[in-house]
């Protein structure tokens, strides 16, 4: 599968919000998704195919020196496919190049997520009780 990473623009905005629907129980609508793309302290990047199809995108937030990746999520059919991994990757090389350091979150049972982390040398700092809004939910930073 060939694909391109490339910053999110607003042309993106319904494919995206549509990963959005489909990837988290409590998703972010297209208006705060479009908001995020005229903050100064996020980069949105996302893979896209030839024919122009958005297969998954990331968010990293950076204030100062201090990173944190917000979210990378991928549309089911394109998942297991590398493309989370290549989006993880442009910002790990991000936050080397100019960033103290760069954290995460994760929910406590999304076991692939934190498999990808832990494969790309992220370290389990911690735990956050009942952090996300479903009842029980942890999660590991």
């Amino acid at each position: 599968m060939n694909y391109k990473l490339v910053p999110m623009d607003k042309s993106h905005l319904p494919q995206v919000a549509a990963i959005e629907r489909e990837c988290f129980s409590h998703p972010w609508s297209e208006a705060l998704l479009e908001q995020e793309l005229y903050n100064d302290m996020i980069s949105l990047v996302l893979a896209e195919g030839e024919d122009g199809t958005v297969l998954g995108y990331g968010e990293v937030r950076a204030i100062l020196d201090e990173g944190t990746l917000e979210k990378i999520a991928v549309a089911p059919a394109y998942r297991r496919q590398g493309v989370a991994e290549a989006i993880l990757s442009a910002y790990i090389r991000f936050g080397r190049a100019h960033l103290a350091f760069l954290t995460l979150e994760v929910r406590a049972s999304n076991d692939k997520a934190i498999s990808l982390y832990l494969k790309n040398g992220f370290v389990q700092e911690g735990r956050r009780k009942d952090y996300y809004k479903d009842p029980g939910e942890d999660a590991i930073i």
